[in-house]
């Protein structure tokens, strides 16, 4: 069963019905809202299985998945793998997932020796629309033994992608970004 867990307010304003693309407003001359969103699995392989149908979605055109990574974190690990889920896809890259993962799982181990940058780390998140709630969310959520598939996407069939995981235990995490968040990530960490 999917349960959600909205960190950001704006997902109850930018609400599309559920039989329409999420970037439907696109299409009538508004702004696409894309979607980062986290989707945790209490097992160390549930997001590898979410990725495949993930990718199946993408490839028919009932998801624009912008970019995507995966973090598998074993109960006997002190840190977890984290890897791209699919290079063709990838619009933000490993520069921007390095620096997400990095902030939210290997900074914390640090201690507070780096706490200092860290909070110049996370103000830049928040000029993007990615806020300390949403990173502190995830912090808390995805611990040893557990997993996790982060996406960037929009243009979503929900009723679609509900029905590819029906049945999955998830727990879902999102912040909206508008196109100037976007537009200043990929500026960011692209060129």
């Amino acid at each position: 069963m999917m349960r959600g867990t909205v960190v950001d307010s704006t997902a109850e304003r930018n609400h599309v019905n559920s039989d329409a693309r999420t970037g439907a407003a696109a299409d009538r001359g508004g702004t696409t809202m894309a979607t980062l969103s986290v989707w945790k699995f209490d097992t160390a392989t549930g997001a590898d299985d979410a990725g495949r149908t993930l990718q199946a979605l993408h490839d028919r055109a009932l998801i624009t998945v912008h970019d995507a990574a995966v973090v598998s974190w074993a109960a006997d690990d002190k840190k977890p793998k984290t890897r791209s889920l699919d290079e063709s896809i990838g619009a933000l890259g490993g520069a921007f997932w390095g620096f997400l993962l990095g902030l939210i799982f290997f900074v914390p181990l640090l201690g507070t020796a780096i706490g200092l940058a860290t909070g110049a780390l996370t103000a830049s998140l928040r000029d993007v629309g990615i806020d300390d709630a949403f990173i502190d969310r995830v912090r808390e959520s995805v611990t040893p033994g557990t997993s996790a598939l982060f996406v960037l996407s929009s243009d979503a069939v929900t009723d679609e992608v509900r029905k590819a995981f029906a049945g999955t235990e998830m727990e879902l995490i999102e912040t909206n970004l508008s196109a100037d968040d976007e537009r200043a990530l990929r500026e960011a960490f692209v060129g």
